[in-house]
């Protein structure tokens, strides 16, 4: 993924392109003040408008060559800003940058980090920087075959304006969009490619490459702790489960760390309990919540924030073989507590469980989040635009909605409580692995609650957030920007 030079308040006279915004009354918008009021920008734009090949509607854009010292001037237009939404900014700026992106544009002088509706300038920024960065993402794999690769010859923006902390925040922005990158190429990855052994590789080498404490876990270890539900999701597969653990150490030793467990699926088949053959090609993203740990991982690698953080990674196949776990198999957890399967495509808590346990007693976080395509009721829920967030604090949970906002990949609160809880109950276990069909995000958060009861606690279910189905599948890389806002804020 190319890395493009962000620069703040640079003279654009070294720049080829420029990006301006036009208002609903057909007058220019944007941070450098002498070029909304510039004769010769000024007259081209009212033109475009009278001959209506620019409209005041929010979302036309016009490129026209050879302005103001300018080899190309992009005209966006913006509408009422105190009346843009997020959503319509967002969607406006992804959609100019792709056209720019199609173009010779080398340097862009970009003036559009301005107030929107509901969002300030900083906002603005972070967005801008952030779309820039991730619309370099093309996933290139040698599986691909006879692909080239979408290139651009953009290497440079400048940002204008005076935006308290902007260094800062184009910062974050460019090192989440680099974590996303890897989080999107490994759920993207085939599950022949990409397995459990990859991911441990993967772990390794940001190890190796931003000085991380790396520890796996085999089998014969995890038996020996007594990880008897991850390890029965694992016996039905030839590849050899891991468990895959990572420190960021940014602060005082002494700190306790906040640990991030992440699901590590990479390839789900129902087991026993098969799923339909139709798409189940996209359960390889099914490890969408450990390949998360991983992009943010990088991301704290380039940012470096002050704070210390663990990553607890799972990972297996999901495979029916004679040997697999079947349904009204009970096995007990690394908690000691026994759990009845009553459907074994219900794996992912399986795994996360034992891998709660191990996090608390190895690491003593102060606050821990999971992270995991968990269910397709979250997605019924709540589609594809938000993750759930469920939890057992309510001060972690609001600091993860307001990163969600902040960075818009955001995250809807559902209920916690007795009652989903007693929809697990079982006649032959501690409990039973499904609690039916109603409220299904929720019995499957509150089955982990039942192993994060001494710690401060968040579940994700990024199950309609972390994957495109259709004709542009893929992975999105959520939810790292949220992820690594909570965590740059923690730090302080």
């Amino acid at each position: 993924m190319k890395r493009i030079q962000f620069r703040l308040n640079t003279a654009h006279q070294d720049c080829d392109t420029l990006l301006i915004g036009v208002d609903n009354s057909g007058q220019l918008i944007g941070s450098d003040s002498t070029l909304n009021s510039n004769s010769e920008l000024t007259s081209a734009v009212s033109t475009a408008i009278a001959d209506k090949d620019l409209s005041t509607k929010v979302g036309s854009q016009i490129m026209l060559k050879n302005l103001a010292g300018f080899t190309r001037v992009w005209f966006v237009s913006l509408g009422e800003t105190e009346k843009l939404s997020r959503k319509a900014f967002i969607e406006t700026m992804k959609k100019t940058i792709s056209s720019i992106l199609e173009t010779g544009t080398n340097w862009l002088y970009h003036t559009l980090s301005i107030a929107t509706q509901d969002s300030d300038a900083a906002w603005a920024l972070y967005q801008n920087a952030l779309m820039l960065q991730t619309a370099q993402y093309d996933y290139q794999h040698p599986s691909r075959g006879d692909f080239t690769a979408n290139e651009n010859n953009l290497d440079k923006v400048t940002f204008v304006g005076e935006i308290e902390n902007a260094e800062q925040i184009i910062g974050q922005a460019q090192s989440s969009a680099i974590g996303m990158s890897l989080t999107q190429d490994l759920a993207n990855m085939p599950a022949n490619f990409c397995t459990p052994t990859y991911l441990a590789s993967t772990a390794e080498d940001l190890g190796q490459q931003y000085g991380f404490t790396v520890n796996i876990l085999e089998r014969a270890q995890m038996e020996e702790l007594g990880m008897g539900s991850f390890l029965s999701v694992a016996q039905g597969s030839d590849q050899p489960p891991k468990l895959i653990c990572l420190e960021y150490k940014g602060a005082n030793a002494n700190d306790a760390p906040i640990a991030l467990v992440g699901k590590g699926v990479t390839f789900d088949t129902g087991g026993i309990s098969l799923k339909p053959g139709a798409s189940m090609d996209e359960m390889k993203y099914d490890m969408g919540g450990a390949a998360t740990v991983l992009g943010v991982f990088k991301a704290l690698g380039e940012l470096k924030p002050e704070i210390n953080v663990v990553g607890i990674i799972p990972s297996t196949e999901n495979m029916p073989a004679g040997n697999a776990v079947k349904p009204g198999d009970v096995v007990t957890s690394m908690s000691g507590q026994t759990i009845e399967i009553l459907n074994t495509d219900a794996e992912g808590r399986l795994i996360l469980c034992d891998a709660l346990t191990y996090a608390q007693k190895t690491y003593q976080p102060k606050q821990v989040i999971d992270i995991a395509t968990l269910t397709g009721a979250c997605i019924i829920a709540l589609g594809h635009h938000v993750s759930g967030i469920m939890g057992n604090n309510q001060t972690l949970v609001d600091d993860l909605l307001s990163s969600g906002n902040d960075t818009y990949d955001r995250f809807w609160q559902l209920p916690l409580g007795e009652e989903w809880d007693e929809q697990l109950k079982s006649n032959f276990a501690d409990m039973a692995n499904i609690g039916g069909r109603p409220g299904g995000t929720i019995t499957a958060a509150q089955f982990l609650a039942r192993f994060t009861k001494e710690v401060e606690w968040a579940h994700l279910d990024i199950a309609g957030t972390a994957w495109t189905s259709g004709t542009n599948k893929g992975a999105t890389g959520r939810p790292v920007p949220a992820l690594v806002d909570f965590l740059k804020h923690k730090a302080g």
